[in-house]
């Protein structure tokens, strides 16, 4: 583990001076569930299958694993050259969407609940919501999953979701990311700029219904290498890139986690409040930008 640290360490040299790695903290992922890949060995703690109600962790789909190992991946594949933001934290599995990748805002809600029931059990300070839905004029579903979204926040827990992949039009956010209360995050290297034109810019934007500047923050979606579900199996590489604002969450995600590590009795609205005065402007206005692009050096400090 120390020479872990210290290959983060250099990759990190700002942030993790003081060997700050996440410990003691845990995150819910509500997602497509989470392969025991060797870089998340000791890292899952806990695990519900809202979909097949199956007793032992598995992920048919790879994007949970992928949000996993950004979140707390050891490394151990790549000598920590691909190791988690915060590699010495652990996750709380839940999984709602199926091997598509999709689930019902019913199932969701039935996740929500469980961390609601098992947040004091396993001290879950962060929920990761790599996933979102378009807003529907009457659906009575989708303002019900918004207050479920928001009970996990009014109950302490720092919720940080993912802006969705429907950008660059304004008004794009998705549900639950168009919350007040959330922490939304947007992808930078995809977000939209009328003087630069980019065919490949996908990250939702504010503002909301209720004149809410979307997203809060910006990270890095595009590209992002993480821990491959087929792996070891059918002689897979260990680690695949992923792209959207689903991979952007968990890196706010993961800084988060460290920041909690130094703070621990940092509340959630302190945590937002210190995310939007770190971040750097990427002149892009807030509805494409929110506050600007993470600098984990200042959100650290």
């Amino acid at each position: 583990m120390k020479e872990l640290k210290e290959k983060i360490k250099y990759r990190c040299p700002e942030v993790l001076t003081d060997h700050i790695c996440g410990n003691g903290i845990v995150t819910a992922i509500l997602d497509t569930g989470v392969h025991m890949h060797p870089d998340l060995k000791g890292r899952i703690i806990g695990w519900r299958d809202i979909v097949k109600h199956r007793e032992e962790s598995y992920d048919d789909n790879g994007h949970g694993t992928h949000i996993a190992g950004i979140i707390a991946g050891s490394g151990f594949c790549s000598n920590g050259i691909y190791a988690g933001i915060a590699p010495e934290s652990k996750i709380v599995s839940i999984k709602v969407l199926d091997f598509a990748g999709n689930g019902k805002i019913d199932d969701v809600i039935e996740g929500i609940r469980f961390v609601l029931e098992m947040q004091e059990k396993w001290n879950i300070r962060i929920v990761n919501i790599s996933m979102g839905t378009k807003r529907h004029e009457g659906r009575e579903d989708e303002e019900e999953l918004l207050k479920w979204v928001e009970r996990m926040w009014d109950a302490g827990m720092i919720v940080i979701t993912a802006s969705g992949n429907f950008g660059p039009d304004y008004g794009s956010v998705t549900i639950p990311g168009a919350s007040k209360k959330v922490i939304t995050v947007g992808a930078c290297d995809a977000a939209y700029n009328k003087r630069r034109p980019n065919p490949n810019f996908y990250s939702g934007c504010g503002p909301t219904e209720e004149c809410v500047i979307k997203p809060d923050i910006c990270a890095p979606g595009n590209r992002i290498y993480s821990c491959n579900f087929r792996y070891p199996h059918r002689s897979t590489k260990p680690y695949i890139a992923k792209t959207g604002t689903s991979m952007a969450t968990p890196v706010i995600v993961g800084a988060t986690a460290l920041l909690l590590e130094k703070y621990p009795e940092m509340e959630n609205v302190e945590v937002k409040m210190r995310l939007w005065e770190s971040a750097d402007d990427m002149g892009l206005g807030g509805n494409s930008q929110g506050h600007g692009l993470i600098n984990i050096g200042k959100y650290l400090k």
